[in-house]
């Protein structure tokens, strides 16, 4: 089987979709490896990559296509030029796209990921040019795709409501966490935190800045905790996205702007700064999957978590749940993960055992059966 992937989002994003894009893809490079069968996975990418192009990864190839990223969207969904994906990868029985659109194709089966539908759940947090843009793509995606695959049942759910694509025709795929998510030693927590001036106790955030974050809420419960005499930080790992203005202005106003940090680190740097946080604040107001609860849930790290879109989901009882917009919940459970020992321990041996029920290999031996019975049938 030979198997073609825009992998644009694996070279070009460091957030969620890139994170998704990377591990499925190497999950299903090595279970097409484990077949021992004559397969072949071509990386297909566009623009400049800002990470590493996979070079080591079994049964597999890399080619850039000839236009920038833009210019390739452009062409391909907003001009709609027949220039089929597949036969710029040299041939493929399957086409595969892990975020959220599909390029023309001359011959193979395709695949497209939706992650979420956020942009319809919520079009208040989306940038208005690109919110119009994923009403016009996703749904044309999704109609001529052969699969979709969904990263939760919520998604599935929503793409049935909201866009009224068959069961049938929807799979989902979970995400994991990296391998190397798990607990830091003390001395390199401690050497990552001193580079970065966090010289106490503090809470921690990630993802892109963007409203769907919710980090004004974040704020809010940051300033009950200091007025309760809690001696905190803010430390948020994530660059900005967009409608980020007004988050950047309600820090202004929110009396901690001085306890917050605003860090953009590799993965290493990321390990350390879970290990070390009191607890992962993850108030999102909807997520189609949320890997920062895995990856917090990996290295030993409470999680309190809205229950908004999937993250009921994902976090089930290995984390606290609060509604996304009750600053207050937030507090409370901050201030026991503190003050209960006990508690704090065993919500800690609740998410490793939640964490290790997700992983990329076993993603991508789904992935590799649903792609042979799409080429062989």
């Amino acid at each position: 089987m030979k198997v073609a992937v825009d992998f644009t989002a694996g070279v070009r994003q460091y957030g969620g979709v890139g994170r998704y894009a990377r591990g499925l893809v190497r999950g299903l490079a090595g279970a097409l490896a484990e077949t021992g069968e004559d397969h072949r996975l071509r990386l297909l990418w566009a623009g400049p990559p800002v990470l590493d192009v996979p070079r080591d990864w079994p049964l597999t190839e890399a080619r850039r296509l000839p236009l920038p990223d833009r210019w390739m969207t452009v062409a391909w969904q907003r001009l709609r030029l027949p220039l089929p994906a597949d036969l710029l990868a040299g041939g493929a029985d399957v086409f595969y796209c892990p975020d959220f659109v599909l390029p023309p194709v001359a011959r193979a089966r395709t695949v497209v990921t939706v992650h979420d539908l956020s942009y319809v759940v919520h079009p208040e947090t989306h940038f208005p040019p690109l919110r119009r843009y994923l009403d016009t793509v996703v749904p044309r995606a999704v109609q001529r795709a052969d699969l979709v695959f969904a990263d939760s049942e919520q998604t599935r759910e929503d793409l049935s409501r909201y866009l009224g694509v068959s069961g049938e025709k929807v799979r989902v795929v979970l995400s994991a966490a990296e391998p190397w998510f798990q607990p830091a030693v003390e001395e390199r927590v401690a050497t990552v935190l001193q580079r970065h001036g966090i010289d106490r106790p503090y809470l921690f955030s990630a993802g892109t800045i963007q409203p769907r974050k919710n980090l004004v809420t974040v704020f809010e419960a940051l300033r009950q905790l200091v007025d309760r005499g809690r001696d905190l930080l803010l430390v948020h790992v994530g660059r900005p996205g967009w409608l980020y203005e007004p988050i950047y202005e309600a820090l202004e106003r929110s009396g901690v702007k001085n306890r917050v940090r605003f860090l953009a680190v590799e993965d290493d740097e990321l390990v350390a700064l879970y290990s070390g946080a009191v607890s992962l604040v993850f108030p999102s107001l909807y997520e189609g999957f949320g890997i920062p609860c895995l990856e917090a849930m990996a290295c030993g790290t409470p999680v309190i978590a809205s229950h908004a879109g999937s993250l009921a989901e994902v976090v089930q009882d290995a984390g606290m749940k609060v509604e996304p917009l009750d600053a207050g919940a937030i507090v409370a459970g901050v201030e026991r993960l503190l003050d209960d020992v006990a508690f704090r321990k065993d919500l800690i041996e609740r998410g490793f055992a939640q964490a290790a029920r997700f992983s990329w290999h076993a993603t991508g031996r789904q992935v590799r059966d649903l792609m042979l019975g799409l080429a062989r049938g």
